[in-house]
């Protein structure tokens, strides 16, 4: 187990650097510090779980990199470009980002295909070219066949699958996911982990998770960023040293099952 107080750097157009950013809800001094000023590199290409207990500010750092959330303080680049400026969005660094959400938000009146596509119909793209695109990235998450379908005819699964493939549509750098399986049964849950991975080794994406669960965290992650209760500060650094493609039988290493165990002693004190 490689722990390290501070991060590696990163440096390739999918990297994301935090300099000094920072974040107050409310007026600085009488309202909330969400996220204390953090300087961090997350590297591109590789797996990035935030991991820290409820109210620690991963979200909203995740938030922040998204162009959500503007920061109180201090800066964030995409690809080596300034995310912010003068509180306005780069809109070229957005056009590096596709962020899917705990729940998957699919428009009910759309089929799956319509869902999926929908970023390129707003970008103009041509319904020929939105099918075929929508066809590949269904084959993609695995949910071929289910094009003319819609949400409500899906598994909560099968849902996220969707939303994934439509954070794919435009071919973002980024993927942001903000516990984008924290709403699925256990079973489930460990199957789009596994989907996941497969989905990350076939693009070659920088994807930065968030989520609760310190095994999901393990098994899916090359670096773990541990953040300490609000204000929420990076703690730890973890490399997880697992080959791919991982599968469950992972959980009965002793070194994954170690890091498990001291993650959970971090997490409980």
């Amino acid at each position: 187990m490689t722990m390290q107080s501070v991060a590696a750097g990163g440096g390739n157009n999918n990297s994301i650097t935090l300099n000094g950013a920072e974040k107050y809800f409310g007026v600085r001094g009488h309202g909330v510090q969400a996220l204390t000023p953090t300087t961090l590199d997350i590297k591109g290409g590789e797996m990035t779980i935030l991991l820290g207990p409820s109210g620690c500010g991963k979200t909203t750092m995740l938030r922040m990199i998204a162009g959500l959330e503007t920061p109180t303080a201090g800066s964030i680049e995409v690809g080596g470009a300034n995310l912010w400026s003068n509180g306005n969005r780069n809109v070229d660094a957005l056009k590096q980002l596709g962020m899917v959400f705990q729940e998957a938000n699919l428009f009910p009146w759309l089929t799956i295909e319509e869902n999926i596509a929908l970023p390129l119909k707003l970008r103009g793209i041509d319904k020929a070219g939105r099918q075929a695109k929508a066809a590949e990235l269904c084959k993609l998450v695995g949910i071929s066949g289910f094009e003319k379908r819609f949400p409500k005819e899906l598994s909560g699964g099968m849902r996220q699958r969707a939303a994934i493939a439509r954070a794919l549509s435009y071919d973002p750098n980024i993927l942001l996911m903000d516990e984008p399986f924290g709403a699925l049964d256990a079973i489930t849950r460990d199957t789009m982990n596994g989907e996941l991975q497969r989905i990350w080794m076939e693009t070659g994406k920088t994807v930065v998770l968030v989520t609760h669960s310190i095994t999901e965290a393990v098994f899916l992650a090359s670096r773990i960023i541990l953040l300490s209760p609000r204000p929420g500060r990076v703690q730890e650094i973890i490399d997880v040293p697992f080959e791919r493609p991982r599968d469950s039988s992972i959980h009965k290493l002793p070194e994954f099952q170690s890091i498990v165990a001291h993650l959970r002693t971090q997490l409980e004190h």
